[in-house]
């Protein structure tokens, strides 16, 4: 009974402490940093799991895994630009110069992009997108 009793009770801290640590963030801690993207369903499930147990630690594992980001599925790489580096790439007539932007895609990510694709489809911002990012329209 004592072996028994002990078991029971290293499975019971076992669980509490994996709660506490909130499954996503001990689990894959390569995500942590992540702002959005689509929930990993192992992880939300893990962290169900906890609520209808341990309610308050299984709260608690939700609210670290959202807070860390280590809930989100891994996806692609982001970059951001400075708005003074897009200012370089819009000419006198509004237009974005495709070697320029293609350039700069380069510099922060590290892949070249195939702008000249023909599937490449371009939308057109507003006066409004372009004074957000500190850009004067020109038209």
């Amino acid at each position: 009974m004592r072996t028994q009793t002990r078991v029971i009770g290293g499975l019971l801290v076992a669980a509490l402490f994996t709660q506490l640590a909130a499954c996503g963030t001990l689990f894959y801690p390569e995500r942590r940093g992540q702002i959005d993207g689509r929930i990993d369903p192992a992880v939300a499930a893990m962290n169900a799991i906890g609520i209808l147990f341990f309610v308050v630690p299984g709260l608690i594992a939700f609210a670290i895994d959202f807070a860390t980001g280590a809930i989100y599925l891994p996806g692609g790489q982001n970059a951001q630009v400075a708005p003074e580096a897009l200012q370089n790439l819009v000419e006198a007539d509004g237009t974005v110069d495709p070697l320029k932007l293609k350039a700069l895609i380069e510099l922060h990510t590290g892949n070249s992009l195939p702008l000249d694709n023909p599937s490449l489809i371009q939308h057109s911002g507003s006066a409004e997108q372009l004074a957000a990012y500190g850009l004067r329209p020109a038209a």
